[in-house]
């Protein structure tokens, strides 16, 4: 993550802001009296939160766990073809 200081950030906010959205990486942007703070694309932090909100629900997690155990035990449900053919588009 690359880290600026408030003043560098305040003179370049439009290529900050630019380069957080574009390259999907977060930009730490530092001040003096401490409180530094994030910039993140809109796209990223709605990402982020999707992200948490799965790992905080616990029946989420136990479906996505129970799911990695049959995958790996093939045990899970096969799609017939026809089902295969929707999801791929064919």
């Amino acid at each position: 993550m690359e880290t600026v200081s408030v003043n560098q950030f305040r003179s370049n906010m439009k290529n900050y802001v630019e380069q957080a959205a574009n390259e999907h990486e977060p930009i730490k942007v530092t001040r003096r009296s401490g409180g530094d703070f994030i910039v993140i694309s809109a796209e990223d932090w709605e990402r982020d939160q999707e992200t948490l909100y799965v790992l905080q629900n616990s029946s989420l997690m136990k479906q996505i766990s129970e799911s990695a155990r049959t995958h790996v035990e093939r045990s899970g449900y096969t799609p017939t073809d026809g089902e295969m053919d929707e999801i791929l588009g064919v």
